[in-house]
């Protein structure tokens, strides 16, 4: 598990890699969480690119960080994930929160 994170004032970009399963996710969420507290941007993109395995921990950990970026009026989207994790995030209408990018 990794998240690799670079803010400006207007968005804030996390690179995930490896397994997003309950063991990890919960290191991300407060990795992420930190630095959009810290920063408040208008845009949280969500790097799936490197992302090896998703759990419904991965699936929370969009609709968590969705919730918070609405409180900071914020938007968030999901970039690259692979064919699976995308029909994964489809399936559990993640699409319908955030933009998903292919």
């Amino acid at each position: 598990m990794s998240v690799n994170i670079q803010a400006s004032e207007e968005a804030v970009t996390a690179y995930i890699s490896g397994e997003i399963d309950h063991h990890t996710a919960k290191g991300m969420r407060e990795e992420i969480d930190n630095c959009l507290e810290r920063m408040q941007p208008g845009i949280l993109v969500l790097d799936f690119r490197d992302v090896s395995f998703m759990d419904s921990s991965g699936i929370g950990l969009v609709i968590g960080r969705y919730k918070l970026m609405q409180e900071l009026g914020g938007e968030v989207r999901v970039a690259h994930p692979s064919a699976h994790i995308y029909k994964v995030m489809k399936l559990a209408k993640l699409d319908q929160l955030a933009v998903i990018e292919q």
